[in-house]
C-alpha cells in the first residue's frame, strides 16, 4: 500500500486524446444526424535523433510507446558513447520494447562538424548504458540502404507538410547536416525539439547541484553541466547548434529543453519504485495497490539506478537525477504541459569562440564556448520556445503508461 497523495496514486487526465461520442436517448451510437463526434486527433510524426545513453532511452520508450506518436525512425550519433555503442544500444532497448524489427535504425555521425570527439563516460559509463544486468542483445543491425541522413529526409519528407517532427536528444551534427543538404525541410518539418543548452541567471530554479571537489560558493552562478557555461549536448558541436538555431526559419518551429528545464524532472526513490512497481488503481477507491516488477520494468529501473549514483556522485544531485531527453519528446507532441511564460520566444546564439575540449583546465576555465546565450524577443515575435516549467506528475504517468505498454513484449514475458 503506498501514500495515495504521491504524484503516481493522483488521478489525471490521460495524457493522449479519448475517441467520445455524444448520444441521445434515440440513438445511442452518437451517429444522428447534426450530432458530431469528437474524432482522435492524428498521431504526430516523429523522427528521433539519438545518442542512447541512460535518459535517451527513455524518449525511445515514449517515441514508441504513447499513442499520439507516430515513430518514423531513429538515426544515432555520438555523444555519451561512441556512435558504435549508442547504435548498439538503441536496438538493444529497442528489443526490450519489442519493436527492433518494427522501428528503423540508421547509423549516423561518429564526429562533429569540426571537433575532437567528447564522451560522457564518467554519466553514462563506457558503454553508454552501464548499470543493468538485463539489457538485451540486439539481434538486428542498424539499416544499411541508406545514409542516416538521407533516410531522416526521406521519413520527414513523406509525411505530410507542417505535419512530421524532428526530435534531437544528442547532438545536433545529423540535424545540421539534413538541413544543410536538403534546405527545403527546414519549411517542410512541423517543427524540431532538442535537449540541450543551459540558460542560467535565475531562468529557473531547478537544482544544478555541485561538482565533486568543489565548494557551493565556487560553483555559484555556475548553469552548465559540462564546463560552467555550456551543456554537454551544445558543447561537443557547437556549430551544429549554432547553424540550426541561427536558421530563422528554424528558429520559429524550435523548442529546447535546458538544464533549467530538465533538472526539474527528476527521478526521485519514490518514482523509481513506482515505475518498478506500476499502479494499479482499484475500483474506484483511489488506493494504488502494488505489482510486481517485469522485466522491462527492472530494466528501466537499473537504467534510472546507475544513472542516480554517477549524478549524485559527480554533481552532488541526491534527490535522483534529472531524465532530460523525454522532455524534447514530450514537447513535439503534447506541447501543453510546458508553461512558456505566456508564449516567451527567444533568440538563441551558440557561442562558438574560445578554448575547447575535454580536458579539466579547459572544462573548469573561463572559456564560454558552447554556451547557449538567449535574449527574449518582444510578444509576438517568432522565435525559439524555451519552456520554464513542465507537469511532472503527467510526464511521470505517461513514462509509467508507457512501460505497462511494454510489458506485453515478448522481452517482458521471459523469466
Amino acid at each position: 500500500m503506498i501514500d495515495t497523495t504521491h504524484a503516481f496514486a493522483t488521478q489525471v487526465p490521460p495524457p493522449y486524446p479519448i475517441h467520445t461520442r455524444i448520444t441521445t436517448k434515440e440513438d445511442p451510437t452518437g451517429h444522428r444526424k447534426g450530432k458530431r463526434k469528437k474524432k482522435m486527433s492524428k498521431p504526430t510524426p516523429i523522427w528521433l535523433d539519438c545518442d542512447t545513453g541512460h535518459d535517451d532511452a527513455f524518449a525511445i520508450l515514449l517515441a514508441a510507446l504513447h499513442p499520439s506518436v507516430k515513430l518514423l525512425g531513429i538515426s544515432t550519433i555520438y555523444g555519451n558513447a561512441p556512435l558504435s555503442h549508442t547504435t548498439t544500444n538503441t536496438l538493444a532497448i529497442l528489443k526490450a520494447l519489442g519493436l527492433e524489427q518494427d522501428i528503423p535504425v540508421y547509423a549516423g555521425s561518429s564526429q562533429p562538424f569540426c571537433r575532437p570527439v567528447a564522451l560522457a563516460p564518467d554519466i553514462h559509463g563506457e558503454s553508454g548504458l552501464d548499470g543493468t544486468s538485463c539489457l538485451p542483445v540486439p539481434d538486428t543491425k542498424p539499416r544499411t540502404d541508406d545514409s542516416a541522413v538521407g533516410a531522416m529526409f526521406k521519413a520527414l519528407s513523406d509525411e505530410e507538410p507542417g505535419s512530421a517532427w524532428l526530435v534531437c536528444t544528442g547532438a545536433l551534427t545529423n540535424a545540421a547536416l539534413m538541413f544543410a543538404v536538403h534546405p527545403e525541410m527546414a519549411g517542410h518539418i512541423g517543427g524540431l525539439t532538442h535537449m540541450g543548452g543551459a540558460i542560467g541567471g535565475g531562468f529557473t530554479d531547478a537544482p544544478m547541484g555541485v561538482l565533486k571537489g568543489h565548494s557551493e560558493e565556487e560553483q555559484a552562478g555556475r548553469f552548465g553541466n559540462w564546463t560552467p557555461f555550456a551543456e554537454f549536448n551544445v558543447y561537443i558541436d557547437p556549430e551544429s547548434a549554432r547553424a540550426v538555431l541561427s536558421n530563422p526559419v528554424i528558429a520559429a518551429k524550435t523548442t529546447i529543453c535546458p538544464l533549467d528545464l530538465t533538472h526539474q524532472l527528476l527521478a526521485t526513490e519514490s518514482v523509481q519504485a513506482d515505475l518498478l512497481h506500476g499502479l494499479q488503481m482499484s475500483n474506484g477507491d483511489g488506493v494504488g495497490k502494488r505489482k510486481g516488477p517485469s522485466q522491462v520494468r527492472k530494466l528501466f529501473v537499473e537504467i534510472l539506478t546507475f544513472f542516480a549514483q554517477t549524478y549524485a556522485d559527480v554533481f552532488g544531485l541526491i534527490e535522483g537525477p534529472p531524465l532530460h531527453d523525454p522532455l524534447a519528446v514530450a514537447a513535439a507532441f503534447i506541447p501543453g504541459i510546458f508553461e512558456d511564460n505566456g508564449g516567451e520566444r527567444f533568440e538563441v546564439e551558440v557561442v562558438t569562440e574560445g578554448a575547447h575540449g575535454s580536458s579539466e583546465d579547459v572544462r573548469e576555465g573561463g572559456s564560454q564556448c558552447g554556451r547557449t546565450v538567449a535574449t527574449v524577443l518582444g510578444k509576438g515575435m517568432e522565435g525559439v520556445r524555451i519552456p520554464r516549467s513542465v507537469d511532472r506528475v503527467r510526464m511521470w504517468r505517461m513514462i509509467d503508461e508507457c512501460l505497462a505498454r511494454a510489458e506485453s513484449a515478448p522481452f517482458s514475458r521471459e523469466a
